[in-house]
């Protein structure tokens, strides 16, 4: 399982600098969720994302440090990853995952993954680097995009999978150079163990920066719930929030 971050800004701001005071908070998270992190930081008008992974835990991380203080941008995806039992710790299960222009993360598990073979484009499932049911997901994303278009096949990709696999969460962030897509699907029955009943929630914060959307687990008073079952699409030109039931 893990921990999400997601935003986009209309001026450049470091990862740290538009999360604000209690980013240290979510870092911290790490110290469970603590088999590898990674940054996918995509500015309006660049071709593809900068990407960063490293299967270590954040927090005791002086490259993570680097990356989160250091570049600036108005777009990035920030994931903190807690593997799932018997997949491997290592750089090419660590999230986020690209295609093009298009970055993804997911925290949840779905079982299997190999279930998802089936719904994926050839092309795609020869340029995996990892073996993760994440990975899988974003097969299927990209593959439902390139018949429907960003929202609808992102929104298809999630029935899809809902219809046909076993599953904890679905939650997942989506990063292009003019939207970025919160999906907020999960079962409440099947949060971790040791964990809180809002483990899988959603929480995000607009304000005159822009738009931020995280994981639960650290500072978020003030913020507004996604509710389940809801897709949002934030326009990264106007900021505008458009809710899609999944």
């Amino acid at each position: 399982m893990c921990r999400l971050m997601g935003y986009v800004s209309e001026q450049s701001y470091s990862l740290s600098e538009f999360a604000g005071p209690h980013f240290d908070q979510f870092a911290a998270l790490s110290s469970r969720h603590c088999d590898g992190w990674g940054v996918a930081g995509l500015n309006v008008g660049d071709v593809n994302p900068t990407l960063t992974v490293e299967p270590a835990q954040a927090s005791k991380s002086a490259k993570f440090r680097e990356i989160a203080d250091g570049p600036k941008g108005n777009g990035a995806l920030l994931h903190l990853r807690w593997a799932t039992s018997g997949l491997s710790v290592k750089a090419g299960n660590t999230h986020p995952f690209t295609h093009g222009e298009i970055s993804f993360i997911h925290n949840g598990g779905i079982m299997p993954a190999t279930a998802m073979d089936s719904m994926i484009d050839a092309d795609l499932m020869g340029r995996m680097r990892g073996e993760t049911d994440s990975e899988r997901y974003f097969g299927v994303v990209v593959t439902q995009i390139r018949k429907l278009g960003l929202v609808d096949g992102i929104v298809s990709a999630v029935r899809q999978i809902r219809s046909t696999c076993t599953f904890s969460s679905l939650n997942a962030m989506i990063l292009t150079p003019h939207q970025m897509i919160i999906v907020n699907e999960h079962n409440v029955d099947r949060v971790p163990a040791g964990e809180p009943a809002d483990y899988y929630d959603l929480y995000f914060r607009k304000d005159e920066k822009g738009v931020l959307v995280a994981s639960t687990g650290w500072e978020q008073r003030g913020w507004s719930l996604i509710s389940n079952h809801r897709a949002l699409v934030i326009d990264r030109a106007t900021f505008a929030i458009e809710e899609f039931i999944l």
